[in-house]
């Protein structure tokens, strides 16, 4: 597993040649664990800022909306959720989660930056389904590819979720 993710976050890098950047790829990772002990569900996001500002603004280089800095516009975070209500669910046992940021941040640099998004659930039931949709850029990118790796108590489940299956349902 990790040799897997290893290979992913090389493969994560902007391909260049002659020092000219060729094709980025077109992914993004979720993260979802669920602990029995503590009925804890939390979700994680990393989604490249420039792919986060050309879905929200139009623009992948704009310093408008400025996530995670002193400055960041209180426009920031409605607009992400509203972008994110429409292409990312978590549906436990039927039932939405409502996306709710608890909290950010910024990792990498220039074309690498990422934006990590984290959103955590207490007291939920003991999920028996969990349905996940992560559509998130397929509205803006033919090749976009979003991995989810879900962890039940330590029992890994990976899944690659892209424009034409942007919905899986897993059973536990």
């Amino acid at each position: 597993m990790f040799s897997f993710l290893l290979a992913l976050i090389l493969l994560w890098q902007p391909v260049e040649s002659s020092g000219a950047v060729l094709h980025p790829l077109r992914l993004s990772l979720c993260e979802i664990e669920y602990t029995s002990s503590k009925r804890s569900l939390s979700v994680n996001l990393k989604l490249f800022l420039t792919d986060v500002n050309e879905a929200l603004v139009l623009d992948p280089y704009s310093k408008e909306l400025a996530f995670c800095q002193p400055n960041e516009s209180p426009k920031a975070d409605p607009m992400l959720l509203e972008y994110l209500n429409q292409f990312f669910h978590v549906k436990v046992n039927g039932k939405a989660l409502d996306l709710k940021i608890k909290s950010k941040k910024l990792t990498g640099e220039g074309d690498n930056t990422a934006l990590w998004v984290y959103f955590e659930y207490y007291q939920q039931p003991t999920p028996t389904t969990m349905e996940i949709k992560n559509a998130v850029f397929t509205d803006l990118f033919f090749d976009q590819n979003n991995i989810v790796y879900v962890h039940y108590d330590g029992e890994p489940k990976s899944l690659m979720l892209n424009k034409k299956t942007p919905v899986h349902e897993l059973t536990f």
